[in-house]
């Protein structure tokens, strides 16, 4: 396959940003109990955070709206994500705060459990963003693990004329749940909005959210079997990968990240989940979260063998 030569889209990408420490186990426990573990890594995490260092690996630029403590934690969250080149220049330090981390234990099968500290100090407005701080950026990808940030980056996005992208995740915060009003997609966990619905199945869910999303696009990714989604009202369906299961810890936000960037490309909204459907089966395929990211040769590989001749380039 002949390399193709593309300038980079950019994301503004705002929200969580967090240090896992993951452990590798045979199986959960199921009581009180110490486990050993098979394996261990510390990277990044965080579902904005993560979804930058997918754009950057998949040939986009990133630029992160996101904050830290001063402590130990922040330093290494900082490190790490300066090391995949991603523009932190609208991510902050904050004096006294604590930074967020999440334990993170693997199976043998690849699902996880989370433990969560979401930090301390850390709820702010960013209000050092302005409307003029997206540059380049076309599209604005928001988490909802830091709600105030989000909100005050989505509204500046829509009036600067960006498109915008919610990454729709479960969270302990009442605030996230007005956020799916104000971005053109809304992308849900298929867990997100079981929660918030109140209904199992995720088309009857789908029809329950498209009401309360004004934005014409509002989809969820149910995990091996795909990612379904609204266009207006019609409802469009595409059927996930079956692959070997290694470490789901990030396929959403690497869906997220790819999806942003595929619209930041330019593609529709169809090819957008075709490319982010790839690059989240192909990170499941690898261990350590943020690690297994691919790169763009490998998911352009992959859609090239699935979808002969039917990708943009």
């Amino acid at each position: 396959m002949v390399a193709v030569e593309r300038m980079p889209a950019h994301v503004t990408c705002v929200g969580m940003s967090v240090l896992d420490r993951i452990m590798r186990v045979d199986a959960f426990a199921t009581e009180p109990s110490k486990v050993y573990a098979t394996g261990y890594d510390e990277i990044g995490g965080g579902p904005a955070a993560t979804a930058a260092v997918a754009i950057q690996r998949l040939g986009g630029h990133a630029r992160l709206i996101a904050r830290v403590g001063d402590d130990v934690t922040g330093n290494a969250i900082r490190d790490e994500l300066a090391s995949h080149g991603i523009d932190l220049s609208s991510m902050r330090t904050l004096a006294g705060a604590r930074s967020a981390a999440s334990n993170v234990v693997v199976d043998e099968r690849g699902e996880r459990q989370i433990t969560h500290f979401r930090g301390e100090g850390l709820d702010v407005v960013a209000d050092w963003v302005e409307s003029n701080d997206f540059g380049a950026s076309c599209v604005v990808l928001a988490d909802t693990g830091w709600p105030l940030a989000a909100e005050r980056v989505l509204s500046l996005a829509a009036n600067a004329g960006k498109v915008t992208v919610l990454d729709a995740d479960l969270s302990v915060d009442p605030r996230a749940a007005t956020l799916i009003a104000m971005a053109d997609h809304v992308v849900f966990s298929e867990a997100a909005l079981t929660r918030m619905s109140g209904i199992a199945d995720p088309v009857d869910a789908l029809q329950w959210a498209r009401p309360r999303v004004p934005g014409r696009y509002v989809g969820v990714t149910v995990g091996p079997r795909g990612y379904l989604w609204l266009d207006d009202t019609t409802l469009h369906r595409l059927p996930g990968h079956a692959v070997d299961v290694i470490d789901t810890l990030g396929a959403g936000d690497v869906f997220h990240g790819a999806y942003a960037l595929a619209l930041a490309e330019g593609r529709d909204v169809a090819h957008a989940a075709r490319f982010a459907n790839a690059a989240a089966a192909i990170k499941c395929t690898r261990a350590s979260g943020r690690r297994g990211i691919p790169f763009r040769d490998e998911v352009d590989a992959w859609l090239e063998l699935r979808y002969p001749g039917q990708e943009p380039k």
